[in-house]
């Protein structure tokens, strides 16, 4: 089951004279991610490289920044992989300290930065959500509310017409067990659309 984070982590390595600021936190996919990225080349004028690494929405993304190819992004990446992490984003910002690490210790420093700041970090189980829409009599638009209420359900477009047409998500794990309550409270009377 994929995790994802309860709010950014940061982790600070002094190796060899260079400062290495690593940061996992949750995103909701690419175009945020790379927001990020910019904020942060804004924020360190002085950083060498700004490496980062994603894994949000089905897709994975890794950049070296500049790095010898291979040895900043993919290492961060693999670490959220081997974690089983969705929608988050690693980045690492490095101050460059005069002394060249070689592409082992390159290695070795990325995926620890964003190690440490993981290790730290508080981890959510990632549920998917489920969209439905159903028509209902104005009589059972009150009960409807009430059940999507207690499951948790997020309500979406109500449409008042001939009758009430609502659009609601709800957590996978729980959708089998609100689909039910609705139809057997909907009396037969419940009509779920496309």
């Amino acid at each position: 089951m994929a995790l994802t984070l309860a709010r950014p982590v940061h982790s600070e390595l002094l190796i060899k004279k260079s400062r290495f600021l690593g940061c996992v936190q949750p995103v909701a996919g690419r175009a945020e991610a790379l927001q990020v990225v910019e904020r942060l080349r804004a924020e360190h004028p002085g950083a060498t490289h700004v490496c980062w690494a994603l894994l949000a929405g089905g897709q994975s993304a890794a950049n070296d920044d500049g790095e010898p190819g291979g040895t900043a992004g993919r290492p961060m990446l693999e670490v959220l992989r081997h974690q089983h992490l969705e929608g988050v984003l690693a980045t690492v910002v490095r101050y460059f300290g005069g002394v060249k690490l070689g592409a082992g210790g390159l290695v070795r420093a990325y995926t620890d930065a964003i190690a440490q700041a993981l290790l730290q970090a508080e981890k959510l189980t990632l549920q998917r959500t489920l969209q439905f829409a159903c028509r209902v009599p104005y009589a059972l638009e009150g009960l409807v509310r009430r059940e999507l209420q207690e499951a948790g359900a997020a309500l979406g477009e109500v449409r008042h017409g001939e009758a009430v047409e609502l659009e609601f998500s709800v957590g996978e794990v729980a959708a089998p067990a609100l689909q039910a309550r609705l139809n057997e409270s909907g009396q037969g009377l419940l009509e779920w659309l496309a």
